[in-house]
């Protein structure tokens, strides 16, 4: 059955749902949502270009429609945001046209057992070096390769000429750091491109971005898998923290 709405006897008996599009080609998933009401049929009649139109366009080419699928429902909104979440992470952003991974304020995303282990055993460090902590929460994933962590570090970023002062960039995920890179240079977001990101929108930004590369050995050492936790505050709000600039 082609459906573009459901009966409003059946909203309200869903609430706030989960939901999945696969192709009906070979029965992959290729994109993960919530909502309530009617939101599960709203990408079928979006116009603004994206991975996710794209395929439903190269799905109706070929004669046929996506498959939606209702995975959980009957939820409140906060579990509806953990479910989402969930079945991103499992799938992986990599097979699906999500734009990025799901959130869920109280709850940490896939992680790998040594990583979720140094998220509450990390040592704390109080760092002495003129150092931008830039929290990659959202990029973030376990074993990514070394130029994807990078590229999530490196940019965009709303920032001012403090940035000048910073000499390392520390990618922190959870408050610990990743990674430690220095900064060569501050230019212009969308000046070069990414490998691992979806650039395009980056020039039009205004924002900004470093060049670099990995800190040498003894940075590493003083800093690397080293909980900061303690120096970023309560806001979430920022992903950027000065020390020592």
């Amino acid at each position: 059955m082609n459906m573009m709405q459901f009966p409003s006897e059946v909203v309200q008996a869903l609430g706030c749902y989960v939901y999945v599009y696969s192709d009906p080609r070979d029965g992959a998933p290729f994109y993960i949502g919530k909502g309530i009401g009617n939101r599960v049929f709203s990408h079928l009649t979006e116009e603004l270009e994206s991975d996710k139109v794209a395929k439903i366009r190269a799905i109706r080419d070929a004669g046929q429609e996506p498959m939606i699928e209702i995975l959980r429902h009957g939820l409140t909104d906060d579990q509806a945001a953990l479910i989402e979440a969930s079945a991103i992470d499992l799938l992986g952003l990599e097979s699906l046209t999500n734009k990025c991974r799901g959130l869920h304020a109280r709850s940490l995303g896939r992680v790998s057992v040594p990583d979720v282990t140094l998220s509450y055993s990390a040592e704390p460090t109080d760092c002495t070096d003129a150092m931008m902590l830039i929290t990659i929460n959202k990029l973030y994933r376990s074993g990514m390769p070394a130029q994807e962590l990078y590229e999530a570090t490196r940019g965009v970023w709303k920032v001012g000429k403090r940035r000048d002062r910073a000499r390392y960039a520390a990618a922190v995920f959870q408050g610990i750091i990743r990674e430690v890179f220095t900064i060569d240079r501050w230019q212009r977001a969308g000046t070069d491109s990414y490998q691992f990101r979806d650039d395009s929108q980056f020039a039009a930004s205004k924002r900004w971005e470093f060049c670099g590369a990995t800190a040498p050995p003894d940075i590493q050492d003083r800093y690397n898998r080293k909980s900061v936790k303690h120096l970023l505050g309560t806001s979430a709000q920022n992903p950027i923290r000065y020390v020592n600039c």
